[in-house]
């Protein structure tokens, strides 16, 4: 059971570190930042960041199962796919 923990810890730092390396005008996300709207993530890059997330995870995505508001900041994306865990 430790390594369940332990593991998921990481994960955040996974989609900060390919949402900041997608805008290198940004030296941090604000975690309320609307991603969507500051054109961190965009429709071009959408399907990429699914791929982030899903390997961040270890679980496929049903693009059924989501809205786009699950996806407008780092709070609510760390919320719905991450259990709630803050960047390290």
């Amino acid at each position: 059971m430790t390594d369940q923990s332990a593991a998921p810890a990481a994960k955040p730092d996974l989609v900060l570190t390919y949402l900041l390396a997608r805008r290198p005008d940004l030296t941090s996300i604000d975690e309320d930042l609307d991603l969507i709207e500051n054109r961190v993530i965009d429709s071009l890059g959408f399907v990429n960041f699914l791929y982030v997330l899903e390997e961040a995870t270890g679980e496929p995505i049903s693009l059924d199962e989501v809205s786009p508001e699950d996806f407008r900041t780092l709070r609510r994306i760390r919320e719905r796919f991450l259990g709630g865990r803050p960047a390290a």
